[in-house]
């Protein structure tokens, strides 16, 4: 994969805001990660748009997840699987999938069916009423990949992404494009495009579960929050009991931002005020907002959604036309437990995705918030006995107004480990591990042109996507996967 490096601006930006972070660990720890926005070049935004990745850490076991339903699938899934703990193994039974069976509009080919996980009812309900689709076998790829190609050792004529299977390296190509230690995500390049569009960039990326790389562009940077809204910087506001006063948090306040001759104390302090500042306007324009959506209690992901919601619901007050946020939720890496564990976790991400689908209607912007979600990598389709180990490819979910819906995108894959020579063993690399037949790039393209982003411009956030469509020699790997309106 071909490095990305950063314009001497944006370099000099990392310097700026490295040293800034410096500064604050050693003297005020509030996360000031609000340095180096300036004005970037932007598309024109005259509505409102909002993307939402639910990136599930630990890669998600997508064969439980979108599950095989058609009864010569099905048996070949549960033969598979048979080993486990379960009635079937760890597989889930043909009659419990009945309730989540999806019904698209147009039939996939050989009868294909699928159903979601029997605990994902709420998803299941917005697939079949067009407000969700299904993204069949995705995940990272330089140039579209065969089996021949990937047992070739030739890596200058068929790259793959670093690292394959490896967690935090995968985390960040997802987000990144790059390797563990890359610096700019895809979803930062987003809010690059969109600063000058929005009344205050600061709000326009934001992370409701901490530091992410995938909102970190060239210019825009993460704001985080936490599932109550704006993190209070308390010392400075109102003093802290039992070590000082309100009166000592006044000065320590104005000296942490009253302006200074020396030109670092004044960029920090220009800084800190910058973050205080915000804290202060965030919490001004969420007190407006009122949800009447009942989101799921004891959800971690669903708190994260809520705030989401309610900042979306804030997008007048702060003057934002165009955000990108990210919301997670972690113990997907299921070597074992798969059958007792992932329910519970698929069931938070349905009830979550589905209240937040919700309060999009009830603040009247369902069409204008596309959800998607991501994780590290699928998984084995065999078991181990009690789960699967790390794979490739995955299916993932795309939820909101704009979705062209009760529909699903891509390949279906075979239902096959890959130990073969026959036909249907050639998109698996053993074990069932898939090689993707969409890859990140398409996905993100496709999620970047609804949100306003020119063709033109989608070359600079998503590098490897000249590899793949018609110029590139390769129809089949569009760049435009069109379940966006």
């Amino acid at each position: 994969m071909t490095p990305r490096h950063p314009s001497p601006e944006s370099r000099r930006a990392f310097l700026r805001r490295a040293g800034h972070l410096a500064l604050a660990g050693a003297a005020t720890p509030f996360g000031l990660n609000l340095a180096a926005f300036g004005d970037a070049a932007a598309f024109d935004a005259s509505d409102y748009r909002a993307l939402v990745c639910v990136f599930l850490y630990g890669g998600n076991d997508y064969a439980n997840t979108v599950v095989s339903y058609d009864t010569p699938s099905w048996q070949a899934y549960r033969g598979i699987r048979s080993a486990g703990p379960g009635p079937a193994g760890l597989a889930i039974e043909q009659a419990a999938l009945a309730g989540t069976l999806l019904a698209p509009t147009t039939p996939l080919a050989g009868g294909r069916q699928y159903a979601l996980h029997p605990a994902m009812t709420g998803l299941a309900g917005l697939f079949n009423s067009g407000r969700a689709a299904v993204l069949l076998n995705t995940g990272p790829l330089i140039r579209p990949t065969t089996k021949a190609e990937v047992f070739s050792g030739d890596r200058v004529r068929y790259p793959l992404p670093p690292q394959l299977l490896s967690h935090n390296d995968q985390q960040s190509v997802w987000q990144a494009q790059g390797a563990e230690g890359s610096t700019v995500g895809w979803g930062g390049n987003l809010g690059d495009l969109a600063l000058s569009s929005n009344g205050n960039s600061l709000f326009t990326c934001i992370s409701a579960t901490g530091n992410a790389v995938f909102l970190s562009g060239d210019t825009a940077q993460q704001y985080q929050v936490s599932t109550q809204g704006a993190v209070q910087v308390r010392a400075v506001r109102e003093g802290v009991a039992g070590l000082w006063s309100a009166a000592s948090a006044r000065v320590l306040n104005e000296l942490i931002t009253e302006p200074r001759t020396h030109v670092l104390e004044n960029e920090y302090n220009r800084v800190t005020k910058r973050s205080i500042d915000a804290e202060g306007q965030l919490t001004a324009a969420l007190s407006g907002v009122n949800l009447a959506t009942a989101f799921p209690t004891g959800n971690s992901l669903a708190d994260q959604l809520k705030i989401v919601a309610q900042l979306i619901g804030a997008r007048t007050a702060l003057g934002n036309k165009r955000q990108v946020f990210i919301v997670s939720l972690g113990g997907f890496d299921l070597h074992d437990n798969l059958v007792a564990t992932q329910p519970v976790l698929l069931r938070r991400v349905s009830e979550a995705l589905t209240a937040f689908y919700d309060a999009t209607v009830e603040l009247g912007v369902a069409d204008k918030v596309t959800s998607f979600t991501a994780s590290d990598f699928g998984r084995t389709l065999t078991s181990n006995g009690d789960g699967t180990d790390h794979g490739w490819g995955g299916h993932h979910l795309v939820v909101g107004g704009a979705v062209r819906g009760k529909a699903f995108y891509g390949v279906p894959p075979p239902v096959s480990i890959g130990n073969t020579a026959a036909a249907e063993d050639q998109w698996h690399i053993g074990q069932g591990r898939l090689i993707p037949t969409t890859s990140v790039d398409q996905y993100a393209a496709t999620l970047a042109r609804w949100f306003g982003v020119a063709d033109g411009e989608l070359a600079g956030i998503l590098p490897n996507l000249r590899n793949f469509g018609a110029a590139a020699g390769f129809p089949g790997y569009p760049a435009n996967l069109g379940f966006l309106g």
